[in-house]
Parts: structure tokens; sequence; C-alpha cells
């Protein structure tokens, strides 16, 4: 019996089928509500526990990179076991899906949030979701903090980065390569900690004979780039050919296309960047409608960094050239979700081969941990920037030499209530995110109507 080659890129020997991978990736796609905490718990619940398609070291190992990456770590989670189990195709079917729902469902919302935002019924309804959204973000830094914090050197990274992105406004990228660095300096001095990879739940369908683990080579490596990099410009290329580089179409692909890059921590690290440069430097929505697209966010399936979605659809109908208003927004918003997701498989298709290939590594490990604790500091981070947006009126910046201050100002009351109650019913009860969504949104529209402003 012949052996199959080791370079292999389209694996079968584990004995699943692509048509079963392709319905359970559309089952995850549909579930995955909740942030990336809630996405990652769904799909280590159903590859991990309940179909056993892959263990939960090589679940950790894959989960730790897409942490270091920029964009949305659940999607390129997703998108490299989809990969470890067939291939390229498998790759893009599972990243695909598990856009694709929370793609049309923002569409739609952003279509009735343009047309209808300012009649009191949508307005009462994002005021509750705006509150619920906060007490999402303080359930993920608590489920996600209880995965990556592994001791107090983990704890200890994550207050620091909390306090370097906080107070003293250190860049993202310098952040992550402390953390990383810190990480590397334990691996060097550690003697008597176990080897990476040493435990938990067994492939019990896979073994590495029959994953994608095919050696990298630097032929592919220069492929898969220049595919990447060409499908990734080719839409921006396209609108400025044909409607003239001097539009928001050209504005949005270049703008995100660099968010794309620059920023680390998926979409509770980006929302603060992306949130700034929207509002306050290009004009395309307010602060109030920036909540309000999170907010839109949460309720539908998929990652959370759609909301850029929101953000392009809104800035392409308040800005449609010769355009129809709405077909501008339409075009603008799948401009942005191409640049912003497009370089999510690229980065996966080109880097998971060597991630592979050094799993097992005490260092890169080391490093990846570090990388991880230090993102719960970055999600607190944002926490209390929504804290302060939601619950107060106002906030004041100011300085203390290098050390900023945020003051705020004007307790708003009703979403304020709202919060405490969404927080307990999820960190308390453990009630259900849709219970939780569609309370919150009821109680915000009777408080816009009957309770006070």
């Amino acid at each position: 019996m012949t052996a199959r080659p080791a370079t292999s890129p389209e694996p079968r020997g584990h004995g699943i089928p692509f048509a079963e991978a392709v319905r359970v990736w559309t089952r995850i796609g549909l579930q995955s509500f909740g942030g990336p905490a809630g996405q990652i718990a769904v799909m280590h619940r159903v590859l991990v526990e309940e179909k056993r398609w892959i263990g939960e070291d090589r679940f950790l190992h894959a989960l730790n990179y897409c942490m270091l990456l920029p964009g949305p770590e659940a999607q390129q989670l997703a998108t490299y076991i989809g990969w470890l189990l067939h291939g390229t195709r498998g790759g893009l079917v599972a990243g695909l899906l598990f856009i694709l729902p929370g793609f049309v469902a923002i569409l739609g919302l952003s279509l009735v949030y343009a047309l209808w935002q300012h009649v009191p019924l949508a307005t009462g309804i994002f005021l509750g979701l705006k509150a619920a959204v906060l007490a999402l973000v303080v359930d993920s830094v608590r489920r996600i903090a209880s995965r990556a914090l592994r001791g107090p050197d983990h704890t200890v990274l994550a207050v620091l980065a909390f306090i370097a992105l906080f107070a003293f406004e250190v860049p993202f990228p310098i952040v992550i390569a402390t953390a990383a660095a810190v990480g590397l300096m334990r691996a060097k001095v550690a003697v008597s900690s176990p080897p990476a990879g040493h435990a938990g739940l067994l492939d019990a369908h896979l073994d590495a004979g029959t994953l994608n683990v095919a050696p990298p080579s630097l032929a592919r490596s220069l492929r898969v780039l220049a595919i990447g990099l060409i499908l990734w410009a080719a839409p921006v290329v396209a609108v400025a050919a044909l409607v003239g580089p001097d539009t928001v179409f050209v504005t949005l692909g270049l703008f995100f296309s660099n968010v794309a890059v620059v920023t680390f921590g998926g979409a509770y690290a980006v929302l603060a960047y992306v949130a700034q440069a929207a509002v306050d430097t290009w004009g395309w929505l307010t602060p109030g409608e920036m909540m309000d697209g999170l907010g839109l966010a949460e309720t539908t399936p998929g990652p959370l960094i759609m909301v850029v979605q929101f953000v392009g659809f809104l800035a392409g109908h308040r800005n449609p050239g010769a355009l129809d208003p709405m077909t501008s927004a339409v075009l603008a918003a799948c401009i942005t979700s191409w640049v912003t997701f497009a370089p999510c498989f690229l980065w996966i298709f080109l880097g998971a081969p060597y991630v592979e290939a050094l799993r097992g590594n005490r260092a890169l490990t080391a490093a990846l941990s570090a990388i991880t604790a230090a993102v719960v500091g970055v999600i607190a981070n944002l926490a209390f920037w929504f804290a302060f947006h939601v619950l107060f009126s106002g906030v004041t910046e100011t300085h203390l030499g290098p050390i900023r201050l945020l003051v705020p100002h004007g307790v708003q009351l009703g979403p304020t209530l709202i919060a405490i109650a969404a927080a307990v019913a999820l960190l308390r009860y453990r009630v259900s995110l849709g219970l939780v969504l569609s309370g919150s949104a009821l109680l915000g529209l009777a408080w816009h109507l009957y309770g006070g402003p």
C-alpha cells in the first residue's frame, strides 16, 4: 500500500467528508453570536467536544496564532481549522461561511437603519442594545481571561497591557511585541515545565499524518502571497477605474486595508481605532451611530468586526457622488467587507504551514501564550471605552504628564440600569445571549418612550 505523500495539499485520510464539513461550518456560522469569546466557544464545543475532529492542544495552538494576527481571530480560527481538515478549499469554505450570515444580516439592518433610525421605535431599541453591548464586552473579558490567563505572570501581562493602552496610549503593536518578548524570555529560563502539546483531548479522528501539515516552501509562499495581494486590491482598483480615485469607495478601501494590517486583537481592539477615524477624521458617522453599529453586529451572527460594514454603508449613503444613495451604500459596504476579510485568508494560508511546522516549539508556544494574555488587557481597555460612551453623556480627556485621564460626566440613568440588568443576567444567571439582547432592546424602547431621554 502506497503512503500518502507528505506534501499532499488536500488530505483525505481522516475520513471526514467535505460535504459534512460544509454542513458543520454552516451550522457554526449561524450560531456564531456573542463576540469572539462566544464564537470560539461554539467552535470548541462543536469541533473538539462534539465532533472530535481536532484535539484540545491543536485547537489552542491555532487560536494562539490567530490571536497574534490582525483581524477577527474567530473567523481566522475557523479558516485555519478548515485548512487543516480539507486544505485550501476547506479554509475558504469555513472562513466564508463564518462571515456570510452576518454579512447578509448587517446589510439588511444597515438599510433599515439608514431609512428609519430616527423613528422612536428604532431609537429606543438601539438605546437598549448599546447597554447590552457593554455587558457583553464585560462578559467577554471574563470568558477570554479564564482561557488565556494561566498563571500570575499572565495576569500581570494583562494588567500591564491595559495600563499601557488606557493610561499611556502605547501603540498596540508595541504592546504585542513586548508581550511576545516576555514570553520568549520566560521560555528560555523555564527548566521544569512540561513540553508544549503534551496533554489535552487527543485528536480522536485525526492524527498528524491525516491533517493538512504539508511542509512550507518558499515557492508556495510566494504564490499564495501574489494571489492574495491581487485579490485583495482588485475591487479597489476596479472601482477607482470606474468611478474615479477621489471617491468615498477608494477612501474606504484604502483605510480599511490599512486597518486590516495594523490593528491587532480582533474587533474589540480595532473598534476604538476605527471609531476615532470614522467619527473624528472622516465624519462618516457620529459616536452614537458607531455604538448603534456595534449593537447591530452583536445581534447578528459572525465576527463583531462586521461593524465596519455598517460604517462603510453609512459612509457610502452619505457620500454617493453620482450614484443613487442606496446603490452607493451597498457598494461601499461590499468594498469595506472585502478589504477587511480578504487579508484574513491571506494571513492563514501564508502563515499556517509555518505555524504547524513549529508546533510543539517551546519558545513559540510561550510567545503566543503571552500575546494572548496581553489581548485580555486590550479587551478590558475597550470595556472602559464602551462604559464611558454608554453610561455617560460626555467624556473629557486631559493629560497629567504622559498619563491620559478620561473624566466622564452626566450619568445616563436608563442605559446604566439596562447595562446592570444585562450584566447580572449574563454573569450571574447565565441567561442566553438572545434573551439578553431582546430583553435589553425592549427595555430600551420602554425607557425611550416612557422613562426619560
